[in-house]
């Protein structure tokens, strides 16, 4: 994985403590923006507020705990050294489903524990666990140090996108 010139994301600065702790802060990260609107503006309007062909700041927030809870079963799938039940993810299949239901409190907890899951999940493992092979949500084979680093950055990433979209909402 590469430095992403979009949000600036550098792989090159994580190792896996600091893995953790990244994951573990998204809750905390996600949940503002969810939760703490302007005054006097309808913050459920905003928040579900998507570009023409874009995600709203609740889509993303939905996605990236499915993609915490997703990475977790495959952190898993790699240690009992079994194959996930979904190789590919349709991610954006998901997300049209999901849409309609998603709540912005229960979003915001949704995503929190997905990530302290993941998170206590790689805290768990052990030097050589952290190189066992699982797939990425398009299928591909990667160490598990990886895909917890794509995780770190789709957290990251999105964020960034999150406030994107929020600010275009504000008309900002």
């Amino acid at each position: 994985m590469e430095r992403c010139e979009e949000c600036g994301f550098d792989p090159a600065d994580l190792r896996p403590p600091q893995m953790v702790v990244a994951l573990r802060s998204f809750g905390r990260r996600y949940r503002v923006p969810l939760t703490r609107g302007l005054p006097g503006e309808d913050l459920d309007a905003i928040v579900r507020s998507a570009p023409a062909g874009g995600w709203s700041a609740l889509e993303y927030a939905g996605h990236v705990g499915h993609l915490f809870r997703t990475f977790d079963d495959r952190v898993r799938c790699a240690l009992a050294g079994e194959d996930p039940d979904e190789p590919v993810v349709d991610w954006e299949a998901w997300v049209a489903a999901a849409s309609p239901s998603l709540e912005r409190e229960a979003a915001a907890g949704d995503l929190a524990d997905a990530a302290n899951g993941l998170a206590t999940t790689l805290d768990e493992l052990n030097g050589t666990e952290w190189e066992l092979p699982t797939l990425t949500g398009k299928g591909r084979e990667v160490p598990v140090v990886e895909l917890a680093t794509i995780a770190v950055h789709e957290g990251s990433h999105h964020l960034l996108d999150m406030g994107r979209v929020l600010r275009a909402a504000r008309g900002r």
